[in-house]
């Protein structure tokens, strides 16, 4: 491959920093006249008892989790637990979510969670799933919208830094997961300078089946050892085919902003999984040893399983015609992005001053004529003036991101001039451009990513905050800005702060999920093994040194609540049983000297955490979550004896 070799980053940095010295004057002018008058006040205003109209879900980056937002208001509902452990509900330290956190590396209590994406029908939000990619230890996972809790969870072999994910096609067929990193495949003790031509990129295909949401890797697409950074579906005319960002096109494996930023284009890696699906129908594809696990959450049970898996189906792009070409494209993109027509593919060059945009069209023209500038690695690049459907020129630095109204505009941030800029599809004309506070990473319009997207909120996530907030030491929460879209120009009517590190969001209409939220779980439905269903079903029994104690919890008891017989050198199973089936009344369950988190249950729930003695006396637990007037008296003691005691198991139930 040849490419032209232009380095502009001395002049970005000192730009960026020249820029950057500015803004914070810029925030206070804006603070005191702009985001908090009263007008903008007014938008953003929900009232007690009234509720938001949209739901936003942000990565929580290296705090692992998910967190739950309204739209317009800015609250925080939730933070689900994905892929950390959560003492606020026990995840990951309940018996029954261990094995969510499985892989093929051990017990990994936490990842690096960037990009959300909901389950489509026909290219429009249906509200079932969200699905969130672990950047670290490559994962996908699945939370239900319907429970807001992570229902799978998914290794992904052969990759590492799992970036470009978790994106899904328009009927959820595939959720995609792009390496970030790549490395040996398969992994192997190697010299790391003899990265080029032998490290690869994997990039990786997921099956959904569409009642359950259920996942399953069905082939992974061996590439060449860029770095594949985003990604994002065509949709309408250009469904069947996946579009992925790549920098490093030069191979570097050592100082990277500085060798991996010398080629002027890199490339869009176009992929069409309609062809590869075909491929393997007829018997291609080959089969390589791959070790990853596989969780499932099963709610009948209230119990997950892991499953280690030790092969996956992959696919060189070579031996399969028509199935990959790469697109040139300005210089190092990090955001490919697809408008929702399907016609428009938009890279978005983190060292480039311009957007590039792509047509659909024009791809498979060039395609049809062969207008190909040479290959890499026997893949196809065509030729960049064929395919270019036109060129944004903002006049902004460090284009990252773009989403889309409903009325044919984008708007796409800009990292270094801390901006948001709105754009027209077609004639690529500036429009409007409004200062963020500050550096600008993602942005997020509800169903922006979508073939029908809502366009009255866009939600900016800033990296820095600096004086946007009470001070905090010397870190600070995020910022987060919304700002009403609904006329020709842009307004920024609220900052609020986030947990951890958003880098995407993925919002829809409340009306969308709410109606769908469950409220409790059905006792005649739960299935759990140890559950005690009603206080009658209350026991503890001994196996050697292991004792379970089958609980019951209900305002404002447990049952049983006094047990006596238990031994130093015992490991005691609390199994518990929420019995409320009233709407948000959960139990909590603490017990003295536990080396683990509470949990807590919800209604018709049932989990198990374990206790392990280590000294004899009397030791009481009580419920966490206050859920009466007599939540102070919701306790019990456990009498705990020396090893080699005579003392009888015996409990009481209330007697």
């Amino acid at each position: 491959m040849q490419f032209k070799n232009f380095n502009r980053l001395a002049f970005l940095g000192v730009f960026s920093l020249l820029l950057f010295s500015g803004c914070g004057n810029q925030g206070s002018k804006e603070g005191a006249n702009g985001a908090l008058n009263s007008s903008a006040a007014e938008k953003v205003y929900v009232a007690p008892g009234e509720k938001d109209d949209y739901y936003a879900f942000l990565s929580g980056g290296y705090s692992g989790n998910l967190t739950v937002y309204g739209l317009p208001s800015g609250r925080m509902f939730k933070e689900i637990p994905v892929f950390s452990q959560f003492p606020t509900s026990g995840y990951g330290y309940s018996e029954e979510t261990k094995p969510l956190l499985n892989t093929s590396h051990g017990f990994i209590p936490w990842d690096d969670l960037h990009h959300p994406d909901i389950s489509q029908t026909n290219g429009e939000l249906d509200g079932r799933w969200v699905f969130v990619n672990g950047n670290n230890t490559p994962r996908i996972a699945r939370v239900s919208l319907a429970t807001f809790e992570t229902e799978e969870i998914i290794e992904i072999p052969n990759s590492a830094g799992n970036h470009s994910s978790s994106f899904i096609t328009e009927n959820t067929e595939y959720v995609v997961a792009g390496t970030r990193f790549s490395v040996p495949v398969p992994q192997r003790d190697m010299p790391i300078n003899e990265y080029k031509g032998n490290f690869k990129g994997a990039l990786t295909f997921i099956g959904v089946e569409p009642e359950h949401g259920h996942m399953e890797i069905k082939f992974q697409v061996i590439m060449p050892g860029f770095n594949y950074d985003l990604s994002h579906p065509g949709r309408g005319k250009s469904h069947g085919w996946f579009f992925f960002s790549t920098y490093n096109t030069e191979e570097a494996s050592s100082l990277l902003e500085v060798n991996a930023s010398q080629n002027d284009k890199d490339f869009i890696a176009a992929i069409n999984w309609k062809k590869i699906e075909e491929y393997i129908a007829n018997g291609g594809g080959k089969m390589v040893p791959a070790e990853y696990a596989h969780n499932v959450y099963d709610e009948s049970t209230h119990m997950a399983t892991s499953t280690m898996i030790d092969e996956v189906l992959t696919v060189d792009p070579t031996e399969i015609p028509g199935a990959v070409y790469l697109l040139p494209t300005p210089k190092s993109p990090h955001g490919c992005d697809v408008d929702p027509s399907g016609q428009y593919i938009i890279g978005s060059g983190k060292l480039s001053a311009d957007i590039t945009v792509h047509s659909f069209d024009k791809m498979i023209a060039a395609i049809e004529n062969e207008k190909f500038d040479g290959d890499a690695y026997g893949i196809p690049i065509l030729n960049f003036e064929e395919v270019l459907a036109g060129t944004v020129k903002s006049g902004g630095l460090g284009p990252l991101h773009t989403e889309f109204d409903s009325d044919g505009n984008a708007y796409t941030t800009f990292f270094i001039s801390s901006e948001v800029v709105k754009w027209k599809l077609g004639s690529w004309e500036v429009v409007d451009r409004k200062p963020t506070f500050y550096s600008v990473g993602h942005l997020m319009i509800p169903g922006g990513n979508s073939r029908k997207p809502f366009g009255n909120y866009l939600v900016a996530m800033n990296k820095i905050t600096k004086d946007r907030y009470l001070p905090t030491g010397p870190e600070m929460e995020h910022s987060a800005q919304i700002y009403d879209i609904s006329g020709e120009k842009m307004e920024l009517i609220y900052d609020f702060p986030t947990h951890g590190e958003p880098h995407y969001a993925a919002g829809c209409p409340a009306e969308l999920l709410a109606p769908k939220s469950r409220k409790i779980y059905r006792l005649d439905e739960n299935k759990h093994p140890y559950a005690a269903i009603g206080p009658e079903g209350a026991k503890v029994e001994r196996n050697g040194k292991e004792v379970h104690v089958y609980m019951s919890t209900i305002r404002s008891h447990f049952t049983p609540d006094n047990i006596e017989g238990i031994k130093v050198g015992d490991k005691v199973y609390f199994h518990i049983t929420n019995l409320e089936q009233d709407f948000d009344v959960p139990h909590g369950f603490s017990m003295i000297g536990q080396n683990t988190s509470e949990i807590l249950v919800m209604p018709g729930q049932t989990k198990t955490t374990v206790w392990e003695p280590k000294k004899p006396g009397v030791w009481p637990f009580y419920c966490t979550d206050f859920c009466s007037a007599l939540h102070q008296e919701m306790q019990g003691y456990v009498r705990v004896s020396p090893a080699g005691s005579k003392v009888e198991l015996k409990w009481s139930v209330g007697e």
